[in-house]
């Protein structure tokens, strides 16, 4: 049956420049006590950046009259669609200098008008860099180079609909373009969701999490958008094709897989057939804190091989914690939660946190469920309070993240994924160098901080965050050695360049060694039988 295409709809005004939205941008105050925090950075913020300061050349390329209609050439759209949301696109625009800004902004409303673009675009050799809500922080989003006559921000937000939902087979035929909030409004009167939950769910698309593999908010059980696809329809310079609508199939290799973390470089996704769930009405919370780090990743490793199954199970390091508000002992924190559509979660909850207190674990039982109190933990911050403190920085953290750039501060976050018996050396191996590396390249003392975001019974996903005061007008370049140096320790200990951020352009060097030959050498073929012209998010994955 047809959905309502109607979702939210907000007067909020994204920023051009920086995340999410601008009436939550820390202001110049917060901006300072925020890089009070860091020795070395600026004594007042930086301006915020404006358009109109920006450098924005005429359109190297008119668009034919029968697209015109779906492009515009206006400098504060265009400037929107130059960059993604990382550190270093951040820090690029407040410093004027946001990189090749596309020519031109096309916001087509069926695979139609996709094809007909892509056709335009290949005839002319303009560049097109596939756009959903422009949150990739590892610049998939942008343009570098001058191999192409022009640029062609191809933004798919208008495709937005949840087309056909299958209450029988509880699944839904929906729009790429559609935001996440948008999404999940469109499928609530149906009592279903997709529940896939990424921090930036508000400004990125069904598309961007198809085409990036990105991962949800849930640490165990399906944690990538992978795990939800029946089907997927894309269209390529080389025509359009979609897959069989299936539960399951083991007939040769998948379709759906060549698409599936293509970033935009093999074809445009348009539609998917995504597999749903009903609406949890039972859930659960609680917390445990942990005087030793080592033990507390053992505790984690056996609720992971458990078959308990916990929506979260996010491990805070001490420092993690410390700025999330979850702990201030010096405590690691680990963050549990259940939830369920059909029954009670509590034992669940109940079993977990035995497995954590019987590993050396300090904690109450219960925290926060949907049926029942809040008990409070004995370890110094009781577990609803400790796990709404991490709740609510998990989503306020890329806001703080600008204001400290505009203090001229370092601040950047990366992830990975390995195998336990790797996990706890790898931790110390980053810490370790690259605090060292931050600190010989700012001469400014660096924390190099550690959570575990997604749990698996054979590793784990850890996710650090750097922060170090920067030296003015070097911080991308500080960035950039920064990064090198954490990727030299992800490839010796074997770890993936990206657990969900995708490849873009920056982790293209660790991508290259993490991929077997063979499969490089299939990947370019495809790339020029699908993408003759190489027009498509040229320097993502495949030269």
């Amino acid at each position: 049956m047809p959905a309502s295409p109607s979702g939210p709809v907000t007067s909020r005004t994204r920023s051009w420049w920086g995340w999410g939205y601008t009436d939550a941008h820390p202001d110049d105050a917060e901006c300072v006590a925020l890089g009070a925090l860091l020795p070395g950075t600026l004594g007042r913020p930086l301006p915020v950046p404006r358009v109109a300061d920006l450098s924005i050349g005429r359109p190297g390329v008119t668009p034919p009259t029968a697209l015109a209609h779906l492009v515009t050439n206006d400098p504060g759209v265009r400037a929107a669609h130059a960059m993604g949301k990382a550190y270093r696109d951040v820090i690029r625009a407040l410093r004027g200098r946001p990189g090749r800004i596309p020519d031109l902004v096309a916001r087509p409303t069926d695979d139609r008008e996709v094809a007909d673009l892509l056709d335009w675009a290949g005839g002319r050799g303009v560049a097109v860099i596939p756009f959903g809500g422009g949150s990739s922080v590892v610049g998939g989003v942008e343009y570098r180079g001058d191999d192409h006559r022009a640029v062609l921000s191809l933004d798919l937000t208008s495709m937005d609909r949840v087309l056909e939902v299958d209450t029988v087979s509880r699944s839904a035929r929906i729009q790429s373009g559609a935001l996440g909030p948008g999404l999940e409004a469109q499928l609530r009167p149906h009592g279903l969701t997709l529940r896939h939950f990424p921090q930036s769910f508000e400004f990125s698309t069904l598309g961007g999490w198809l085409a990036t593999r990105a991962g949800g908010h849930y640490a165990t059980g399906r944690t990538h958008i992978d795990d939800f696809v029946q089907s997927l329809t894309v269209v390529t310079p080389a025509g359009p094709g979609t897959s069989w609508r299936l539960p399951a199939s083991g007939a040769g290799p998948s379709p759906d897989r060549l698409f599936l973390g293509s970033e935009g470089a093999l074809g445009i996704i348009t539609e998917a057939w995504m597999r749903l769930q009903e609406r949890p009405h039972h859930k659960a919370s609680a917390s445990v804190a942990f005087a030793d780090f080592q033990q507390a990743l053992e505790a984690v490793r056996a609720i992971a091989r458990s078959d308990l199954s916990p929506a979260n199970c996010r491990l805070l390091d001490p420092g993690e914690a410390l700025l999330s508000g979850a702990s201030h002992d010096g405590s690691s924190v680990l963050v549990l939660g259940f939830e369920s559509a059909t029954s009670p979660v509590d034992d669940r909850l109940a079993s977990a946190m035995d497995l954590a207190l019987a590993h050396g674990g300090r904690g109450g039982r219960g925290g926060h469920s949907g049926h029942g109190g809040a008990p409070a933990a004995d370890g110094g911050v009781p577990a609803d309070t400790a796990v709404s403190a991490w709740r609510s920085a998990f989503l306020r953290m890329p806001y703080l993240r600008d204001g400290l750039a505009r203090m001229g501060a370092v601040v950047e976050t990366f992830e990975t994924a390995a195998t336990w018996d790797r996990v706890p050396s790898l931790i110390d191996a980053v810490r370790t160098e690259v605090s060292s590396v931050a600190s010989k390249a700012t001469g400014h003392p660096a924390t190099v901080n550690c959570r575990l975001t997604h749990v698996y019974p054979d590793g784990a996903a850890p996710y650090f965050t750097v922060a170090v005061a920067g030296r003015p007008g070097d911080e991308v370049r500080i960035w950039d050695d920064i990064k090198a140096a954490a990727s030299d320790v992800l490839h010796r200990y074997r770890a993936t360049i990206t657990h969900h951020h995708a490849v873009g352009r920056d982790h293209r060097p660790g991508y290259d060694l993490q991929r077997p030959d063979p499969f490089a050498l299939a990947l370019r073929a495809t790339k020029d039988a699908l993408d003759p012209h190489r027009i498509l998010n040229p320097g993502v994955l495949i030269d």
